[in-house]
């Protein structure tokens, strides 16, 4: 009976991909994008890991796929962040998870709690969601290990960073988090996943860096779904 209800709502609410629109295969194993489209994604080579971990000021980094704004992988993250397709970014997260488990060299268990980059409070509250907390939480259902969501704050409004430089974008978002009063103080040698969803000069999470290793956290590793070429 469930059975025969499940394929009615199929039938009348197809799942339909965000990348190409057709129709989902029943055994697809998402409901969101074409496994054959997934399993395709560009991945970030280990050359450009290295490159990611010159960016950033943590102690490791890690991005799963190379972004391209012709890419399939930049349609499914305008789907997370714009279309309020929440689930991919659980989806996105998951995907990360696995992929660390199978093939990485951090002692993952050893990390404390993940932390998602934050919005500032008018941009959550005009998307009303904030996309890294679904990244976070995909991982979490992979890694288990804790989430704290508001552990960081952004402080003001920053402009978009797509279309400015190196040095704008430094200055655009300088000095634009602070650490939640709640957590000040207890935040000693703690260990610390950073997730967001896409790097491009790194200015953004190092902000976040600079102000958790003000609080001695002992050890930062950085998370994105994607990493640009340039």
């Amino acid at each position: 009976m469930l059975q025969l209800i499940k394929h009615i709502i199929d039938f009348i609410f197809p799942k339909i991909s965000i990348v190409t629109g057709n129709r989902l295969n029943e055994n697809n194993s998402n409901d969101y994008v074409e496994d054959n489209i997934l399993n395709s994604l560009e991945k970030v080579t280990p050359k450009e890991l290295n490159r990611l971990n010159n960016k950033v000021n943590s102690d490791s980094a890690f991005s799963l796929y190379d972004f391209d704004e012709s890419s399939p992988i930049q349609q499914i993250i305008h789907h997370l962040n714009y279309r309020g397709m929440k689930r991919v970014g659980i989806l996105l997260g998951e995907l990360i998870g696995k992929e660390l488990e199978k093939d990485s060299n951090e002692n993952l268990e050893e990390f404390d709690y993940i932390i998602p980059v934050p919005l500032y409070k008018t941009k959550l509250r005009e998307r009303g969601y904030n996309q890294s907390e679904y990244l976070s939480k995909g991982l979490n259902n992979v890694l288990n290990i804790e989430i704290v969501n508001y552990l960081v704050n952004r402080t003001r409004h920053t402009k978009s960073q797509t279309k400015l430089t190196l040095a704008e974008r430094v200055e655009n978002v300088k000095d634009a988090f602070e650490i939640n009063k709640k957590y000040r103080g207890t935040l000693d040698s703690k260990k610390i996943i950073l997730v967001d969803d896409v790097i491009t000069t790194g200015s953004t999470l190092n902000e976040v860096i600079k102000v958790l290793r003000e609080e001695n956290v002992s050890k930062i590793f950085v998370i994105t779904v994607a990493m640009t070429k340039k």
